[in-house]
């Protein structure tokens, strides 16, 4: 089940954060060591893993079956219906992280804005926050 799992997406300028580019100013993504794929169980997925067409696989073969192209493509967009939806999917491809994730392995903190930098270092964390407004679709 989904929900058993900490969900990471491989590309975090996707769909998801896109749909959401209003919020900027309220969200960070956390950076994640990718360490976490080599943990046990660890599953991968070619997309977003509640699609219906989605492919699972375990670590480390499950690398093979991201299409890095299509992941990390900067834009998603195609002109044929089909490919789109093919692309937008891919942007989602995930780490699926039994449990929960360690704290250990946050090892910093992106943000779109200031405002977001200043309200992530109010919490006292000791972790490096970088301003990348062009993850955040600014």
């Amino acid at each position: 089940m989904l929900h058993e799992y900490a969900n990471l997406y491989f590309c975090a300028r996707n769909p998801m954060l896109f749909m959401r580019r209003n919020q900027h100013h309220t969200i960070c993504v956390l950076r994640v060591d990718p360490v976490v794929i080599d943990l046990p169980n660890v599953v991968i997925t070619d997309q977003n893993a509640a699609s219906d067409y989605v492919y699972f696989a375990p670590t480390p073969d499950g690398l093979r079956i991201v299409s890095h192209a299509k992941t990390f493509a900067e834009d998603w967009r195609h002109p044929d219906q089909i490919e789109y939806f093919r692309r937008k999917a891919a942007k989602c491809a995930e780490v699926l992280v039994p449990d929960r994730i360690d704290p250990r392995f946050v090892v910093g903190v992106y943000v779109s804005c200031e405002q977001a930098k200043r309200q992530v270092e109010a919490l006292g964390l000791v972790l490096p926050v970088c301003i990348q407004q062009h993850l955040f679709f600014l």
